[in-house]
């Protein structure tokens, strides 16, 4: 019989740590304050939520790892070791690591902490595995830009050590955290954990012409949008036996941020793209049933600033993909719908199938979507029949409801629905207000998504 992998969810907030082991997940990860990629947005921000974090976790028979995985300048050398001992001392599962000088630190300091190597340094083959492991690690996070056979081929000159990939999420423009488009807009870097995501803006294209002394100026005053820059621009293709040329290959440009009127930044886009546009999210449920059979240690969820409801949606549907591929029944294809319902980007498989550039980037949309269903409340208690929701999203009497909950999904007509007051009303207007729907006392604490 296959081995079930370890399911890895983000845990933002205490809510969600939760939301992700009543959903599936076997284990969480949560940055660490001034030290990880997620030093915004961080419910984790203090030591006792961290400690709660980890306490929780454990009590409930989970994993809790905390990222400390920045690459880290001088100025926090000195204050490292001093803000991790009572990090230690909390008995966190493992350290989510990159930076070697760090590492170095924590193992010459704390000998016996399990140390994971973050996706942020870039482990692409099996003598990076080997290295880290006789550098004393237990676990290494794989790039996101590797196959599937190259995951193999590394599953297999490397039996001794964990891997660990991401099936689920956000993709980095560049190598996971290499970019300097946040860096150089706003001066806040990616790897010391205040990314501003710049190549999801909104950029305007210009086409460019170089002036007697090489500058690029504008040819035009009225400003493309990037589609249509992609409509009128010319599309050769090299023979047979070559890559496709991009769109715009080889023809300069000038983008124009919407925060920024007026600065125009020269680009030139060859056959790999211009690295600075939208990328779409990675979704590889698909590929749930090759990565348990190679022998992938733990599939990981990325997400830590995401609601509730994608913790216990995503959590949901991989732990069914996994448990479907270990028990050898085939892909429920239904699974790729339950995740469009997410907010996302549009989805690709990222790396782990080798497709066109224009597969994989979306120069068309900046913006979330959610094109299956919308999150519309959370149930907060039940009494005599009838269901207290906290609304999050506009829905209304006559919609077709779908009710998530750990014990499995139910689908629901809503005909009738109550204010707190007991009147009878056909909206729940949005998110701040509170109505009463009639459920089975069975699915309190589920999640509500309006069908679209």
């Amino acid at each position: 019989m296959l081995q079930a992998p370890e399911l890895l969810l983000p845990a933002g907030s205490l809510a969600k740590m939760h939301a992700a082991f009543d959903f599936g997940a076997d284990a969480v990860y949560a940055g660490q304050p001034r030290y990880s990629l997620r030093v915004r947005n961080n419910d984790f921000s203090t030591l006792q939520t961290l400690q709660e974090g980890i306490d929780g976790a454990h009590a409930r028979g989970k994993q809790f790892f905390v990222a400390s995985n920045i690459f880290a300048h001088n100025a926090k050398l000195k204050t490292y070791l001093r803000d991790m001992a009572p990090v230690i001392a909390m008995k966190p599962d493992a350290l989510i690591m990159a930076d070697p000088g760090l590492i170095m630190m924590v193992r010459d300091q704390w000998p016996d902490m399990p140390i994971h190597l973050s996706v942020q340094a870039n482990a692409v083959n099996w003598a990076d595995v080997k290295f880290w492991h006789r550098m004393g690690l237990t676990r290494v996070i794989l790039s996101r830009e590797l196959s599937l056979d190259e995951i193999e081929e590394i599953r297999q000159r490397c039996p001794e050590m964990e891997l660990e990939v991401f099936v689920h999420g956000a993709l980095c423009i560049a190598y996971s955290g290499r970019c300097l488009l946040s860096g150089y807009f706003n001066h806040r870097d990616p790897n010391q954990g205040t990314c501003t995501n710049s190549c999801r803006w909104d950029y305007k294209v210009q086409q460019a012409a170089e002036d007697a002394s090489g500058d690029l100026g504008a040819m035009q005053t009225i400003p493309l949008r990037f589609e249509q820059a992609l409509e009128q621009a010319e599309q050769p293709w090299s023979s047979l036996h070559q890559q496709p040329r991009h769109p715009l290959a080889d023809q300069p440009y000038l983008i124009e941020e919407t925060g920024r009127p007026g600065q125009l930044m020269p680009i030139l886009e060859d056959e790999h793209g211009t690295y600075i546009m939208n990328s779409k999210d990675l979704r590889a449920v698909e590929h749930i049933e090759r990565l348990v059979k190679i022998g992938v240690t733990s599939l990981k969820v990325e997400g830590r600033t995401k609601s509730l409801y994608y913790a216990a949606r995503t959590a949901q549907v991989y732990r069914q993909a996994i448990d479907d591929a270990v028990a050898g029944r085939p892909f429920d294809i239904g699974l790729l719908g339950q995740l469009q319902g997410l907010a996302n980007r549009g989805y690709t498989d990222g790396f782990y199938q080798r497709h066109h550039t224009q597969a994989h980037q979306n120069y068309m949309r900046g913006a979330s979507e959610a094109e299956r269903s919308q999150y519309v409340g959370d149930v907060l208690g039940m009494q005599d029949g009838w269901a207290r929701v906290e609304v999050k999203n506009r829905f209304a009497v006559g919609d077709r409801i779908e009710v998530i909950h750990p014990g499995g999904n139910r689908d629901l007509t809503l005909t009738r629905m109550r204010a707190d007051d007991g009147s009878d009303i056909a909206v729940a207007p949005g998110s701040g207000h509170f109505v009463h729907i009639e459920l089975d006392p069975a699915l309190d604490g589920a999640l509500l998504a309006r069908y679209l």
